[in-house]
């Protein structure tokens, strides 16, 4: 995804009675101070931001700096590449960059200037490997796909419609189809366990997609679209062909709209993974229901520059998106930019990519060759800038509160990693290390990770001699080169605690009813 806030906090679709839970314990006057200057929404809208941003504030008043601040907090959170400002900033600041014509100070089309959609449709039509040239009037320019995300939900679902979603996944998402738009997620949970369909952890499949889609039209949820990330945040997966073909396949058959993000689309960063865009497949199963957007935040590692696009050969979504682009345009200038950028396919082939998929497989070996002395399981991709890491082991119980506190205490020791919560994973345990960083802040966030991993591991060992139980082995490790898995697997539970992760969940949770707004106004917050 390409929101902006970094995915910081946070089987089938659960009934709704399960979800629902009492409000009133998790946002008392510690968590939540009413405003009486805003709406209930607006309210929501507050407290959303609140609670899901305690360690992306703590980060930014106190962050690592080699020489200001040594002890500085590192951050393992955001899913940004700081690896090519090199690159970046040379060929920015070249002088083809500079232009300022007249048309680039004045309104444009709201669907973005015609020299730079016509740009972007050859650009996808090259790195999609588009069977046939896409068309410039397919594409929709706006600032980054979070506004992407929000625009497309507002258009294509009524207020408490929704959209289905697989978890885990990139938790801004949530946020960016609710908060407008008021479009709920529908979750198809997966998990890391190995069976006879699923082989490997974490494995998207037709089944779970029907039964989370049946379980929520049980509810009476009218479910209009599926989102699918490829590569996946924070998983890694790429999807294969006939994996994608069967998604479509599905939503064709339950007329459901898919919006596929491609945003990591350019950071395959090993030569032994394939990535296969939707636009480059030769027939789509349902055309006027298949919605592709990128940008080039992840990709050329620009995250400060807004820009994401849309492609789509519906042109009723077209033109709805386009009339709220107006609220998320792209700026002239910049949009002369990555116009230039994207245009110059030698540098990007020649010099970019090659340079930024040598760092990212570099800095991706380091970290992981880190773990495996570590002894922690992974999945073991080559997509993305993110490791999706198995820390159950240093649960002293297999509880989402437990998974908090191992998180606050990364924070307590200065790295800023994202536990499993804040991506609606099901398993408790799992947390997402982003490795696209500079060597230094590598070896050093890595070691803060040691020292508390260590720790814990001493604490557990110390509960586990005063009170002797069953051992919770069960057998011999799955084998498979795809992750490292440790013996002991410990089930989830569902025992819920007035911690952060938990408020945000239930809060995420109970917006989904498409009536909570109007029932639950700022004076009930009281």
């Amino acid at each position: 995804g390409g929101g902006g806030r970094g995915d910081l906090q946070g089987s089938g679709a659960r009934p709704l009675a399960e979800r629902k839970g009492n409000l009133q314990g998790f946002c008392g006057p510690s968590h939540f101070q009413r405003s009486p200057y805003l709406s209930a929404r607006g309210n929501v809208a507050s407290l959303f931001r609140g609670s899901t941003e305690e360690g992306y504030q703590a980060y930014h008043a106190d962050k690592y700096d080699e020489d200001k601040n040594p002890n500085g907090i590192i951050n393992f959170g955001t899913s940004e590449n700081k690896l090519c400002f090199d690159l970046m900033s040379k060929r920015l600041t070249q002088t083809d960059m500079n232009l300022m014509e007249p048309p680039l100070l004045q309104y444009p089309d709201w669907k973005g200037h015609t020299f730079l959609r016509e740009e972007v449709a050859r650009f996808l039509t090259y790195y999609c490997k588009a069977p046939a040239p896409l068309k410039a009037e397919n594409v929709i320019v706006l600032n980054g796909c979070g506004s992407l995300f929000s625009a497309l939900a507002t258009v294509l679902c009524d207020p408490g419609e929704a959209v289905l979603i697989a978890t885990p996944f990139y938790g801004g998402i949530t946020q960016s189809v609710f908060l407008y738009g008021n479009v709920k997620l529908v979750y198809a949970y997966l998990d890391s366990k190995i069976t006879g369909t699923n082989t490997r952890p974490f494995q998207l499949t037709v089944e779970k997609l029907e039964k989370a889609l049946q379980d929520a039209r049980a509810e009476g949820i009218t479910v209009r679209a599926l989102i699918l990330l490829n590569p996946q945040n924070p998983l890694g997966d790429i999807y294969s062909l006939s994996e994608l073909r069967d998604y479509l396949e599905f939503a064709k058959r339950h007329e459901l709209h898919v919006i596929v993000d491609e945003i990591y689309m350019l950071s395959v960063f090993d030569e032994s993974a394939t990535f296969h865009s939707v636009l480059g497949m030769d027939r789509l199963p349902d055309p006027q229901r298949t919605h592709v957007m990128w940008g080039i935040t992840k990709d050329f590692a620009v995250s400060g520059i807004r820009f994401g696009t849309l492609y789509t050969e519906n042109q009723d979504v077209a033109n709805a998106v386009a009339s709220l682009c107006y609220f998320h345009g792209v700026c002239g200038p910049v949009q002369h930019k990555v116009a230039q950028l994207l245009r110059d396919r030698d540098w990007i082939n020649q010099v970019y990519l090659r340079a930024n998929h040598a760092r990212l497989k570099a800095a991706h070996t380091y970290v992981t060759d880190e773990l495996k002395t570590l002894g922690v399981p992974f999945l073991n991709r080559n997509a993305g800038f993110f490791v999706w890491i198995d820390f159950r082991k240093y649960l002293r119980t297999a509880t989402f509160e437990e998974e908090m506190l191992l998180w606050k205490r990364f924070l307590d020791n200065k790295v800023l990693l994202s536990c499993g919560k804040a991506f609606e994973c099901s398993e408790p345990g799992w947390f997402r290390i982003i490795f696209a960083d500079k060597t230094h802040r590598l070896q050093l966030g890595m070691q803060r990770i040691r020292k508390v991993l260590e720790e814990r591991e001493q604490e557990i060992l110390a509960v586990e001699k005063e009170q002797p139980c069953q051992s919770d082995q069960d057998g011999k490790a799955d084998s498979t080169d795809e992750v490292i898995f440790v013996s002991r697997h410990q089930e989830p539970s569902s025992a819920s605690s007035s911690n952060l992760g938990d408020l945000i969940g239930l809060l995420q949770q109970q917006m989904r009813s498409s009536d909570w707004l109007q029932k639950n106004t700022a004076e009930q917050f009281a």
